[in-house]
């Protein structure tokens, strides 16, 4: 006798429509500890704090050539101690984040697992205001539980909208959530440039106000995981792989393996996510590094930090809608390729761009925001008409494995430059090269076939 579960029954347009509403304020609550937190505050903090431990007695403004010893004897740059806490976060993903897609593809309980993933988070980044001192390895473990819980949230997020969104709704759908993730986190961020720009005048120290920050962002997360929680239903697994007697992480190593061994069954599918995990190393690199280079090459200051990623947190916006307008037009992966062609031009840019130039800065985050939430909103509701079906939280396990705040080879590349040459400039340059492999494995995904072979509909434009 099966024991398979029955397919539910398809959800009506108007319940659609609800769930989906409640969806996108996921995108709404984490974006705020994106924002705030993993792009604009807690890196340059974290260098801030590194170098005090490495370098007590210098000015926190000036460059230390001491490293600091991490167990003892790893030698790390204090001004590369952040990204490499990024890129050990996203090996620590590589091996986590597959098992946990393998155990929510089995369960019924998809938002209930995401909402305590978040809640986690949340408490991680609250207890970032906790960070003080010379106390980096504080910092690095917060940002590590963090960064690690958000990736394992963001699975089932992504893999609940293959259960809310018909195949032709999904462009729209991504981008929407995508373009409430950046009002929200530009909302948050907005009240902390306040803080930050008037905390003199306040009578607080600026490492006081950019900690009350920090904390703010863990609250925000935390809060705002409740309007998904409540309005997202559970449905029961579907389409599995038989597994067997056991327990369910023993089912899910099943299914995880099974699902490796037939992943060669769908080249398309293999090419966009190998495409994806260049491309996107690329982006995320961008956002993490992008307030570091800001500060230390750029000589800006935290204030003018974060009112660089308010106008790129305002302009996405605009620019995950346009782009969801385009590829309603051309197709998302056509969109996907023309925004990758903008992604070298703002490396380019980023490596001639002059010291002190505020205003040149600000025009570069606005081609950021145009490009930034399109490629990120695309990429996610094309792969998921790439997905099998019954394996949606275990492909998007590995899809978040490359995704944002959990970026591996590019953060590792950025530090290892940097490093190695002292330059931010060369740095950042170097991050092309993720570009271009991406696009050009992008361009030999033949999407049409790509969806039938996953067995899903083909959208009426690809």
């Amino acid at each position: 006798m099966s024991t398979q579960p029955r397919a539910p029954e398809a959800p009506s347009a108007a319940e659609r429509r609800h769930e989906q509403r409640s969806w996108y304020f996921y995108d709404w609550a984490n974006s705020a500890y994106v924002t705030t937190t993993a792009t604009v505050l807690f890196g340059p903090y974290l260098t801030v704090v590194a170098k005090k431990a490495a370098c007590p007695d210098l000015p926190s403004d000036a460059r230390c050539g001491t490293d600091l010893s991490v167990l003892g004897f790893i030698p790390v740059s204090p001004g590369s101690l952040a990204l490499y806490t990024v890129t050990f976060a996203t090996i620590v993903s590589a091996l986590v984040l597959p098992v946990v897609g393998a155990v929510v593809d089995r369960s019924g309980h998809k938002r209930t697992i995401m909402a305590r993933f978040a809640w986690l988070g949340a408490l991680a980044a609250a207890s970032m205001v906790f960070v003080a001192g010379d106390n980096w390895q504080l910092g690095v473990l917060l940002q590590v539980v963090a960064s690690l819980s958000l990736g394992c949230s963001l699975v089932v997020y992504d893999a609940i909208l293959c259960e809310i969104a018909t195949p032709d709704e999904r462009d729209g759908v991504s981008s929407r959530g995508w373009a409430l993730g950046y009002l929200g986190g530009g909302l948050l961020l907005a009240v902390n440039l306040g803080l930050l720009t008037f905390a003199e005048n306040l009578g607080v120290e600026t490492t006081t106000a950019v900690r009350v920050s920090l904390l703010s962002a863990g609250i925000w997360w935390a809060l705002f995981t409740w309007i998904p929680y409540k309005g997202l239903r559970d449905r029961p697994p579907t389409d599995l792989e038989p597994a067997g007697d056991g327990t369910l992480v023993r089912q899910s190593f099943v299914q995880l393996g099974a699902t490796l061994r037939h992943l060669r069954g769908y080249p398309h599918t293999l090419t966009f996510l190998v495409a994806y995990l260049f491309f996107n190393d690329g982006i995320q690199t961008v956002i993490v590094a992008s307030s570091i280079f800001g500060q230390e090459e750029l000589g800006f200051d935290s204030s003018q930090l974060v009112v660089t990623i308010l106008v790129v947190q305002f302009v996405g916006f605009f620019g995950a809608l346009a782009f969801g307008r385009i590829a309603a037009r051309i197709g998302s992966w056509r969109t996907i390729l023309a925004g990758l062609v903008l992604w070298c031009v703002v490396v380019g840019i980023g490596y001639f761009l002059p010291e002190q130039r505020f205003g040149l800065f600000l025009a570069l985050a606005v081609l950021i925001g145009l490009v930034l939430g399109g490629t990120q909103a695309l990429s996610r509701s094309l792969y998921s008409l790439l997905v099998p079906k019954g394996r949606e939280a275990e492909y998007f396990s590995l899809y978040q494995a490359a995704e944002r705040g959990t970026s591996w080879f590019g953060t590792l590349l950025f530090g290892l430059v940097q490093q190695a040459t002292d330059s931010y400039r060369l740095a950042i340059a170097a991050l092309v090269v993720f570009f271009l492999v991406g696009g050009v494995l992008l361009a030999r995904v033949d999407v049409r076939r790509g969806i039938l072979d996953a067995g899903n509909a083909v959208p009426a434009v690809v």
